[in-house]
């Protein structure tokens, strides 16, 4: 299975278009997505993609965010502050990140997932913590310069992790 990594799109309609015409050419099955929207009519972009989103820390209508997500369809859900999925027997741990870098860690290290997904810090990391691979895909703020913004890509058949510049 191939899922899509994004965080902090910060409403960058040109980013979150390239990066869905990037996931689109690479079969992505699911998308993920770290926090930080931050508003609601940036999500139609995402249409056609089963989207698996967390709040940010600037993420702040609620409702309207909740409205567009059912809008999308797909099992599409905003699962709140974190996210425990499950797609094909591997374990996912999402978080948007700014409640610290502690806490990612512990995520990574309680063992209960394959993987931890966590945005905020604005940049695109890979790390094995034990036998989980923590990801943070990048940014797409306006302050981020354009070849520093990145989303991913992981195949969980592979166990492979690649980084797409948007």
């Amino acid at each position: 299975m191939k899922l899509g990594i994004i965080s902090d799109t910060h409403d960058n309609v040109e980013a979150i278009e390239r990066a869905v015409w990037l996931y689109a050419e690479e079969d992505v099955d699911v998308l993920v997505h770290c926090g930080d929207f931050i508003a609601p009519p940036v999500l139609p972009l995402f249409d056609g993609f089963e989207l698996h989103g967390v709040l940010g820390n600037n993420d702040g209508e609620l409702d309207g965010l909740e409205l567009f997500f059912d809008d999308l369809g797909n099992d599409s859900a905003l699962h709140g502050r974190y996210a425990d999925l499950d797609f094909h027997g591997a374990r996912f741990g999402v978080l948007h990140g700014d409640q610290g870098m502690d806490v990612v860690d512990a995520w990574a290290g309680s063992g209960e997932y394959d993987y931890v997904y966590y945005g905020h810090f604005h940049e695109a990391e890979e790390r094995t913590v034990g036998d989980t691979t923590v990801i943070n895909p990048g940014a797409h703020f306006p302050l981020v310069p354009e070849d520093h913004r990145s989303v991913a890509v992981v195949d969980t058949a592979t166990d492979e992790v690649r980084f797409l510049g948007v």
